[in-house]
């Protein structure tokens, strides 16, 4: 089953809703999580299951981040807000770079999305490469 991460900024979370709405089946076999209000919202409006984790700003973006470090997210959507300043920008930035980092695609706009979901890579059993840090970790060893 696959994860997917779902994040929004509040100028962007009526867009990610309306979208998930409209590939509403796509989304009943994934396992769901997501920052906590837009968690809340898509549990509420859309009756899916989803793992709420804390708000953005109080600490989700770094417990999705976690979770993509920790290989138990497979998919990021994340529709942020790029006319609005956010006072946890440092987290969003951060969050996109473990996404590119481990490898894992991340959408931050419906097209992008789109194009995810109507790819036939994601309708197989897709194995991304999930990159081999050890060199990384052995230089300041020993």
């Amino acid at each position: 089953m696959k994860t997917i991460a779902l994040v929004a900024h509040d100028g962007k979370k009526a867009a990610l809703l309306d979208w998930i709405a409209k590939h509403r089946q796509f989304f009943a076999d994934k396992k769901l999580v997501a920052t906590g209000t837009t968690g809340k919202l898509i549990g509420e409006r859309l009756q899916l299951p989803v793992q709420c984790l804390a708000s953005g700003p109080l600490g989700g973006d770094q417990q999705i981040g976690a979770l993509i470090a920790e290989q138990q997210i497979d998919w990021l959507i994340f529709f942020w807000d790029p006319l609005s300043s956010q006072p946890h920008d440092p987290d969003v930035k951060a969050l996109i770079r473990l996404a590119v980092v481990w490898n894992i695609p991340v959408a931050c706009n419906i097209a992008t999305a789109d194009f995810i979901i109507h790819s036939s890579l994601y309708q197989q059993d897709y194995q991304r490469h999930v990159p081999d840090f050890q060199a990384h970790n052995d230089r300041f060893s020993g």
